[in-house]
């Protein structure tokens, strides 16, 4: 029996179908290629934004098309958010919400589930040689105006320190020698087990075979000036952060719930930059999420936030339009932006964005930094990621691949 998966959406919903993956391998399923039909069809959706839903539908949809006889499997955020939608669709045999993914494996092969429910379904993603995406938390309870992923995955909860380091050791296992630490709120690490995010980073620092470290995302007020100490204090987490601003607008800020302001931002970000950045080291790779045309964000607060943006300096900026969600807060709030508008400001803050990433790798021209080249081969070259997140391209040379190679930027 063949099956395949199908994956839209965040890095978290790629490290729960690698989990499905090996699971379902384990059980004697053999993964269908590319081109080869299936007889499941395992399909996890994503409901971000509307587009994003309508993809996943679109998706279930067309692998129908492809092999009308399949059983199709459904889990993700979509499923959870649009689970009666999903059902009705053609072809569709079981539809998984965010508190069922445990199930998923054995429901599809008809074998009877554990009694034991864990609190939160643990995953990493294997499949790359080079780095693993290791889910440590999952869900939040922030409830911004703007936002359903409390709906989509529930409350913050985690994976126990002791069972998010077997996992690393698996990883390591594979041969992978990086790995990044994701969640939902990441920082929120420790809500339902009662340990720290910072003592789950010094755990995970220990385990042999894994070199290098990122944090894929975390919140500003999660990030505590502890823990940057500790992570500049020479270990093995990379000068590389990813940090969601939302607005440059204290305003918009505030309307939307955000528990930050500008002000607070700026001083977290100069702070990393005081304890990671010296002469003849690495500059400090900034990626900041960004939201344009929320309610209210009026002309004038654009320009404010786009001026924030642009003092900060980070090396990316993640731009996207707010798309309105029916049941949130901020879908009936007044000062609405139409889409025309929407897509003039993401077009000028990816302009920026392309900007600060030049003026970034100049900043670090001529510094000595080590690559971790991948596997992909394109155009004869191979390409690989230093410390602070850097793409680097070198003629292809096998014995390189999956090693950490000094180079000068």
């Amino acid at each position: 029996m063949k099956i395949a998966f199908l994956t839209l959406g965040c890095k978290l919903n790629y490290a729960e179908t690698s989990t499905y993956e090996r699971g379902f391998k384990a059980a004697g399923l053999e993964v269908a290629g590319p081109r080869e039909q299936a007889d499941i069809y395992l399909v996890n959706t994503c409901s971000v934004t509307a587009t994003s839903d309508a993809k996943s539908r679109n998706l279930i949809r067309k692998v129908h098309r492809l092999n009308p006889d399949a059983r199709i499997i459904v889990t993700g955020c979509s499923a959870q958010l649009r689970r009666s939608e999903i059902e009705a669709i053609e072809g569709v045999s079981r539809v998984f919400g965010c508190d069922e993914k445990h199930l998923v494996v054995p429901m599809t092969l008809g074998i009877q589930p554990s009694k034991l429910v864990p609190e939160v379904f643990g995953a990493y993603s294997t499949g790359e040689r080079t780095r693993s995406f290791l889910k440590v938390q999952d869900g939040c309870d922030n409830r911004c105006l703007y936002c359903t992923v409390p709906d989509a995955r529930g409350s913050s909860r985690n994976i126990p320190i002791a069972e998010c380091v077997a996992n690393a050791r698996a990883i390591a296992a594979e041969g992978v020698r990086e790995i990044v630490i994701t969640g939902v709120n990441t920082g929120d690490f420790g809500r339902t087990t009662g340990e720290s995010f910072l003592d789950l980073l010094k755990a995970l620092n220990e385990v042999p075979g894994i070199e290098r470290y990122r944090i894929s995302s975390i919140e500003p007020n999660l990030l505590s000036d502890e823990t940057v100490d500790w992570l500049a204090g020479g270990t093995r987490f990379q000068p590389h952060f990813h940090i969601p601003l939302q607005s440059g607008s204290d305003d918009i800020l505030a309307a939307m719930g955000r528990r930050y302001d500008t002000a607070f931002f700026a001083r977290k970000i100069e702070y990393i930059r005081s304890r990671f950045e010296a002469p003849g080291k690495p500059k400090v790779f900034f990626g900041i999420d960004l939201m344009t045309g929320l309610p209210g964000e009026t002309p004038e607060r654009f320009e404010e936030s786009f001026r924030f943006v642009e003092s900060l300096r980070p090396a990316f900026i993640h731009v996207f339009p707010y798309s309105r969600r029916p049941g949130t807060p901020a879908a009936s709030m007044p000062g609405q932006v139409d889409e025309a508008e929407k897509k003039r400001r993401v077009a000028k803050l990816e302009e920026l964005c392309t900007k600060l990433h030049d003026e970034f790798v100049e900043a670090n021209r001529g510094i000595r930094e080590k690559v971790l080249f991948e596997s992909t081969r394109r155009g004869g070259c191979m390409e690989g990621y230093t410390g602070n997140y850097i793409r680097i391209s070198r003629p292809y040379d096998p014995e390189s691949v999956g090693q950490l190679v000094e180079v000068t930027i």
